[in-house]
C-alpha cells in the first residue's frame, strides 16, 4: 500500500535531515554520485587504467617522461595524472600533488556517502515522528469510527517506510558509495605511485649519465 503522506514524511523529513547537516558541496556530491553508484564498475575502471598505465611506461622509456601526454583518453583519471607530472616543475611538487589529489577525492567520497548515511539513520525517526502523529490521529477519532483507518494507515505505514528507507534505499546507497570509493582510491593510489616512480627512475639516469658524462670529460 503506498501512501503519499507517509512518504513524503519518511523521504521528505529524511532528505531534509541530511540536507540540513550537509554544506552544498557535500549535496552536489551526493547527488551527483548517484549516477556512479549504478554504473559504476572498479574492476573494469581498475583494468582500463593498467592497460593506460603501461602505455605511459611505453612512452616513458622509449621517448622520456616528457611524451607520456601522448597516452590515449581510455583512462581519464590515468591521463591527467600523466599531465600533472609533466607540467610540474619537480618529482616532489608531483608527490605533493598527488597526496592532496588523493586526500581530497577520499574527502568526497566520504561526504557523499555520509550525506546517504545521515539520511538512513534519520529514516527511522521519521517514521516513528509519522506514528506518533498517527496515534494522535486515532485518539482524535475515536467518536468518528471512519476517521481511525487513515490516521491506523499513516501510523503504521510510516514505520515500514522508515525502515524500507533507512535500510533498503538510503542505507544501501551509503554502502555502496562506500565500497566503490575504497576500490576506485586504491587502484588510483596504484597509478600515481607508479608514476612518481617512473620520473624518480628517469631522474635518477639522467644524473648517473650526466656523472659519467663529467668524469669523461675530465
Amino acid at each position: 500500500m503506498i501512501d503519499p503522506a507517509a512518504l513524503a514524511l519518511v523521504a521528505g523529513g529524511s532528505l531534509i535531515a541530511a540536507v540540513l547537516r550537509s554544506t552544498r558541496a557535500d549535496l552536489a556530491g551526493a547527488l551527483g554520485a548517484l549516477k556512479p553508484m549504478v554504473m559504476a564498475s572498479p574492476a573494469r575502471d581498475e583494468a582500463v587504467a593498467r592497460m593506460a598505465l603501461r602505455q605511459v611506461e611505453r612512452l616513458a622509456q622509449l621517448q622520456g617522461i616528457a611524451c607520456i601526454d601522448r597516452v590515449g583518453p581510455e583512462s581519464a583519471f590515468v591521463r591527467s595524472a600523466a599531465l600533472k607530472l609533466i607540467d610540474v616543475a619537480s618529482v616532489d611538487a608531483f608527490a605533493g600533488w598527488q597526496t592532496d589529489e588523493m586526500e581530497a577525492r577520499r574527502i568526497r567520497h566520504h561526504n557523499a556517502a555520509a550525506f546517504w548515511r545521515t539520511a538512513a539513520d534519520a529514516a527511522p525517526s521519521m517514521g516513528m515522528i509519522g506514528t506518533v502523529i498517527g496515534l494522535i490521529g486515532m485518539f482524535a477519532s475515536l467518536d468518528d469510527p471512519s476517521g481511525l483507518g487513515p490516521a491506523m494507515a499513516l501510523a503504521m505505514l510510516t514505520t515500514l517506510y522508515g525502515l524500507i528507507f533507512g535500510v533498503l534505499l538510503f542505507g544501501s546507497a551509503a554502502s555502496r558509495l562506500e565500497r566503490l570509493s575504497k576500490a576506485e582510491l586504491r587502484w588510483q593510489r596504484a597509478v600515481v605511485t607508479r608514476l612518481e616512480a617512473l620520473a624518480r627512475e628517469e631522474v635518477r639516469t639522467t644524473e648517473q649519465w650526466l656523472k659519467r658524462r663529467t668524469r669523461a670529460a675530465g
